[in-house]
């Protein structure tokens, strides 16, 4: 199921309603880890979110695309290059996925939250940031910023950023963060960038 779950994306026309997800998370269980707090890292397309999962030995980290998809929470479309408003409807059903799994025990990361507060956000220098971009855009590029729009890029950056009035540490690099949420969970404690 999850090796081909951006098979299974609905059509952004399709209406949606709430089901029993219950199979579905009980997948994600069998190749990922569940933990006793669940966590989640935002940060914007090109960070390395995709990358590390990717190569992790322990699947403790789940890439909230994967979850967002298998999930239907994501259309089948370039939904990232739809109006605000429309961006922000998909976002807020990302939302709801992500709260729940959190509660379920799964660590995620991605670039989807409208109104979940993130336990931490990666934001590397914006020098550092567009050379990831790029690296990504020419060699694995998946979807969302592309290198060529820079003040969409700076207004991006700001816009994940806004959770930092909540208290959410923001770390230069997904390693800095996942070793932070990872310290919380075996009861030591590190500082993000304040």
């Amino acid at each position: 199921m999850i090796k081909n779950c951006f098979e299974q994306m609905y059509d952004y026309s399709i209406p949606l309603v709430f089901s029993d997800g219950t199979i579905i998370y009980e997948e994600l269980q069998k190749e990922y880890k569940t933990h006793k707090k669940g966590y989640f890292i935002y940060g914007p397309s090109g960070v390395g979110k995709t990358y590390f999962v990717k190569h992790q030995t322990v699947k403790n980290w789940i890439d909230g695309d994967v979850l967002w998809a298998v999930t239907k929470a994501f259309p089948n479309n370039d939904w990232w290059n739809l109006t605000g408003e429309e961006i922000d409807e998909i976002e807020r059903r990302a939302d709801v996925i992500t709260e729940q799994a959190k509660k379920l025990g799964f660590w995620i990361m991605g670039a989807s939250s409208v109104n979940m507060v993130p336990d931490a956000i990666v934001m590397p220098d914006f020098e550092t940031h567009l050379k990831y971009i790029q690296y990504r855009e020419n060699y694995n590029y998946d979807g969302g910023m592309k290198s060529g729009d820079i003040e969409k890029i700076k207004r991006n950056r700001e816009y994940f950023l806004r959770f930092h009035n909540h208290g959410v540490p923001i770390f230069k690099s997904v390693v800095e963060a996942v070793d932070y949420l990872e310290n919380l969970e075996s009861g030591e404690e590190t500082s993000g960038i304040q």
